[in-house]
């Protein structure tokens, strides 16, 4: 997998520095912890959420299950509680399903308002958004 990008720092949401999401499990398209994005990154790992049991059993459902170890990635599955950048469209398709976990806000990359509008994104927030 390609590096993180080295350009200006990437921001969030909320137009400041992002924050880590989570570095156990390392997490990210980059797998440096926060949800950084480039051009590799098809799927857009750009909204860290709080994954809950009913999102875990969505998106295995969905074709990606996130719960089950992969120890050739040394991946060790997700339990509900973990932090995890998805997918800008799997979190889209998770608030129809009701199923949309919590997300950080400050951790969560400005790209994802794109194609979420802040509104939509603080309403699911965790954080005080600060």
């Amino acid at each position: 997998m390609s590096q993180t990008p080295t350009h200006k720092p990437a921001q969030n949401v909320l137009g400041q520095r992002l924050d880590l999401c989570c570095s156990s499990p390392r997490t990210g398209f980059y797998r440096d912890g926060f949800c950084h994005t480039g051009p590799q990154d098809f799927g857009s790992h750009t909204v860290c959420a709080q994954v809950t049991e009913e999102f875990l059993a969505y998106t295995k459902q969905r074709g990606n299950d996130l719960s089950t170890p992969v120890g050739a990635y040394q991946f060790p599955g997700l339990k509900p509680g973990d932090r995890w950048c998805l997918c800008a469209s799997r979190w889209q398709e998770a608030i129809s399903a009701g199923v949309a976990p919590p997300i950080v806000l400050a951790a969560t990359h400005e790209n994802v308002l794109e194609t979420i509008p802040l509104e939509i994104l603080q309403e699911y927030a965790l954080d005080s958004g600060s």
